[in-house]
């Protein structure tokens, strides 16, 4: 079933890259207002798509900000399984505009990579599985499985209305599994399985002392500075051992197995020394970077501000200082009960003279995993290690997507994560791009992936 799939790939690969471009060349950016035009037409770009493949009750489902695209294909008989497939075409800015070497939106291919915004976060990726699936539906007339789409227009801004949506359309996405491509490879064409993202949860807390800036030879030894009161209780969060000081902040957290540390000592890793201009490495005490960074939890001070900022000195005792705090959770926290127990370490370690305020991040999302072992997931792995010709690794990511902990909270189903991006794209960054590798290799990984089903 896959050859013809492929066959057909290969034969119309420049009518596919011209589609992803036009796809590529809409600004459909959801932070800013004036493009709210654009996000329209990269929803009907989808829906036209959707439409071609003979996708049904194929709707552009609108929401309070950016519309979400829901669509269904059943051919593949009620034996095959149902996949849920998630992805989003909105973009992040541009900004800073100068800094490109090309057009954002005007696509461009230099040394074999697609340069444009979206091209790999997530558009490129997005549009890879529906060229897979015209690809059988050209060839063989059916897919291997039955398909509900799920492209929503909100990921760049914390996917504000789709949880809501889930909740209340459970029966309409309800599916055996999802699958979802927004993520990458630990290196080009290193084929990656991503079986666990980190979760995620912060505070900000504002420490205000007098009512305005008072002169510090006048005031100082009188009144608590606030910078310093908040200092106070930064240094309190955390050791030198990078140990984090919040009581019962490591409670629940589920330790790593031996199996689970060998699969990270055998994953390719970055060199943090040389990638980032650090003297050495700082990672928790009794845990490798790798461990650190992919399966303990973390905490970090994101901003803090207040005072003067100018050019020279300007003797001040500040009337207030703020500083932003997010945590990385594993599986077994609760970000509701992290956020309550860094609020009573705040409020523990406040000194007196200050006012201290906590406001909880809003944003926040459980850990997710899925075994390495699960059948899903080894299908996976030997269909990008056939399309890539090199074994797949298995990766705990450092980062979030709350999305996956959201279905995997609303229908408890595994959730395959499919990327095929690589560390050098510069995502939401100038010059975002996408290796060709990539988008050959990728979609030969997802008609292998789609016919061992």
């Amino acid at each position: 079933m896959s050859e013809k799939a492929l066959t057909y790939l290969q034969e119309h690969r420049e009518d596919m890259l011209s589609k992803l471009y036009r796809f590529l060349s809409i600004p459909s950016v959801s932070t800013d207002s004036k493009h709210k035009q654009d996000i329209n037409k990269a929803a009907d770009f989808l829906i036209t798509y959707l439409e071609e493949l003979s996708f049904t009750n194929i709707e552009k489902v609108e929401t309070d900000g950016h519309p979400l695209i829901y669509g269904e294909y059943v051919g593949a008989g009620e034996d095959a399984p149902t996949v849920l497939l998630y992805g989003h075409y909105d973009v992040q800015p541009v900004d800073p505009i100068e800094l490109w070497d090309s057009e954002p939106f005007n696509p461009e291919v230099r040394d074999g990579r697609i340069y444009a915004r979206g091209s790999s976060d997530d558009k490129g990726q997005v549009f890879m599985h529906l060229a897979v699936f015209e690809a059988f539906l050209k060839t063989e007339g059916k897919l291997p499985v039955n398909v509900k789409v799920c492209i929503e227009g909100e990921e760049e801004i914390g996917s504000e209305n789709l949880y809501d949506l889930l909740q209340e359309n459970k029966e309409k996405f309800k599916s055996d599994f999802a699958v979802i491509s927004d993520s990458g490879m630990a290196e080009k064409n290193q084929p990656t399985i991503l079986y666990g993202l980190k979760g995620f949860t912060g505070i900000e807390i504002k420490v205000t002392g007098p009512d305005h800036d008072l002169h510090s030879g006048m005031y100082g030894g009188a009144v608590r500075n606030p910078i310093m009161a908040l200092s106070h209780i930064l240094s309190s969060l955390k050791d030198k051992d990078e140990v984090i000081t919040v009581d019962g902040f490591y409670d629940d957290v589920e330790g790593l197995s031996d199996e689970e540390r060998k699969l990270m000592e055998k994953a390719p890793g970055e060199d943090f020394i040389q990638a980032t201009g650090i003297p050495e490495i700082a990672s928790e005490k009794g845990y490798t970077a790798k461990e650190h960074t992919m399966g303990r939890p973390t905490l970090e001070v994101n901003g803090i501000y207040g005072g003067y900022q100018g050019e020279g000195t300007k003797t001040i005792i500040p009337s207030t200082a703020t500083a932003k705090i997010t945590c990385r959770l594993v599986p077994g926290q609760d970000p509701v009960d992290i956020q309550e127990k860094l609020v009573n370490h705040v409020n523990k370690y406040s000194p007196s003279g200050v006012t201290v305020e906590v406001k909880k991040e809003k944003l926040s999302a459980k850990a997710y995993k899925v075994e390495p072992t699960h059948p899903l997931i080894q299908k996976a792995a030997k269909s990008y290690a056939k399309a890539f010709n090199k074994d797949t690794v298995f990766l705990r990511m450092g980062g979030s997507i709350p999305v996956v902990e959201w279905l995997e909270s609303i229908y408890q189903f595994p959730i395959v994560l499919l990327g095929f991006g690589t560390p050098e794209d510069r995502l939401h960054s100038p010059n975002e791009s996408f290796p060709l590798d990539s988008f050959d290799k990728g979609m030969e990984t997802l008609v292998y992936y789609w016919s061992e089903m």
